[in-house]
């Protein structure tokens, strides 16, 4: 009698269980390589870490290469394989279409997945051009009224370091911004024999360096700032201007060329200052082949009150200066950004252990989950990628205009 009883009450207890689980929301994603593998890591893992009001579910990975897509599907967790993506978008498993493609493809598989009721993450840039990222941003407001949302992948957001930064801005610590300095530099393309990538033809990533490094520190000064650019002045230069072309696949960032040749049609390098809404002004940096940098990304904040610096190479750390002490004692000081009370660190481990980049991508499913169970407008929505398509394409304006400053186009 007393094993029935104990029976049943373990049944009712995990039917109980059942009961209280939070809702599931199956992903679909679209591509797999570099960003594919990053943007699994942080579905795989995010529910797992956090509490989430929706536990993702990674349903179908889609790409054109049946074998190859379905090896990734294995790899990274994925249940089911895909190599067209509106048959990716059909499925009834999908309810939200993650978008890890080159950028001339964003628009068509982002609208279609907006107009078939999903909801949408997309890797920055948002779009290869303004045209396009402004018909994406129509396509997700309309998607809005139906209780939809939209997201920009821009990762480097969600380091904890830089989200608490912005709150230590938004709290007034600095006071009026006077200065913004940005750099981000890698050194993969030095090599003037590495391969004709997709990364190198303005048909499929829309610019060079400046898409693909430009976008992420553009985004990150206005998310900081708290403001937008209003105008810029720039310069851009193709130092290598024709390369071999892949043999065989390309991984990541690397690859190997054979004897034929291709031009390069994007930046290898892109400089310009821009002036902010309020006045302060800004200076950015990007480029590929700078030797010695991988990775380097670096922001400088100068304000009234305070300085702020960040290293992504050092992405745990804040630097702070707060002016308003005694110039005998003041003094940058570092900041350990592993502590309970930061963003996103009640979930991680204890203070001092460190996080990595593959964390922004699980913060970045976080958010996205929060915001659809909220019906809240996820940050960055489609109109802050688009607000950034305008820089960027103001950049290119300006550089082809001998860097006579040029007007940011503002958002309606």
């Amino acid at each position: 009698m007393a094993r029935k009883e104990e029976t049943e009450t373990a049944t009712e207890t995990g039917a109980e269980a059942v009961a209280d689980a939070p809702p599931t929301l199956g992903v679909g994603m679209v591509g797999y390589a570099f960003m594919g593998a990053a943007h699994s890591q942080g579905w795989r893992t995010a529910g797992r870490v956090f509490d989430l009001p929706a536990r993702p579910v990674l349903a179908a990975v889609c790409g054109r290469d049946r074998t190859a897509v379905r090896a990734a599907a294995d790899q990274h967790g994925w249940a089911a394989a895909e190599t067209d993506w509106r048959d990716l978008i059909a499925r009834d498993d999908v309810q939200i279409v993650d978008i890890c493609t080159p950028g001339d493809s964003h628009a068509e598989i982002a609208i279609a997945a907006l107009e078939a009721g999903k909801h949408v993450l997309c890797e920055k840039p948002l779009a290869n051009s303004v045209a396009e990222a402004e018909a994406m941003t129509a396509a997700a407001e309309r998607a809005r009224g139906r209780g939809q949302v939209a997201m920009v992948g821009f990762n480097y957001r969600r380091v904890p370091a830089m989200t608490y930064a912005r709150r230590l801005i938004g709290e007034g610590r600095l006071g009026a911004l006077r200065h913004v300095r940005v750099t981000y530099l890698q050194d993969w393309l030095v090599d003037p024999e590495f391969p004709l990538t997709w990364r190198l033809q303005r048909e499929y990533a829309g610019s060079g360096a400046l898409g693909d490094l430009g976008a992420h520190i553009v985004d990150l000064a206005q998310y900081l700032a708290g403001e937008p650019l209003v105008g810029v002045s720039a310069m851009t230069e193709t130092f290598v201007r024709s390369r071999p072309l892949p043999a065989g696949a390309t991984a990541g960032l690397s690859g190997a060329g054979g004897s034929e040749r291709g031009a390069v049609t994007v930046d290898d390098a892109a400089l310009f200052t821009g002036r902010l809404a309020s006045g302060a002004l800004a200076s950015f940096e990007a480029t590929r082949t700078a030797a010695g940098r991988k990775n380097s990304l670096r922001i400088e904040l100068n304000g009234e009150r305070g300085s702020l610096a960040f290293d992504l190479e050092r992405l745990n750390e804040l630097s702070f200066h707060d002016h308003t002490e005694p110039a005998v004692s003041s003094g940058f000081r570092r900041i350990l950004v592993t502590e309970p009370g930061h963003p996103y660190l009640e979930a991680w481990w204890p203070p001092g252990h460190a996080l990595g980049y593959e964390h922004t991508f699980v913060h970045q499913a976080r958010d996205l989950l929060h915001a659809i169970a909220t019906g809240t407008s996820p940050e960055p929505s489609f109109a802050d990628g688009l607000q950034v398509q305008r820089v960027l394409a103001a950049v290119e304006e300006s550089a082809e205009k001998n860097a006579i400053y040029t007007p940011v186009l503002p958002l309606p």
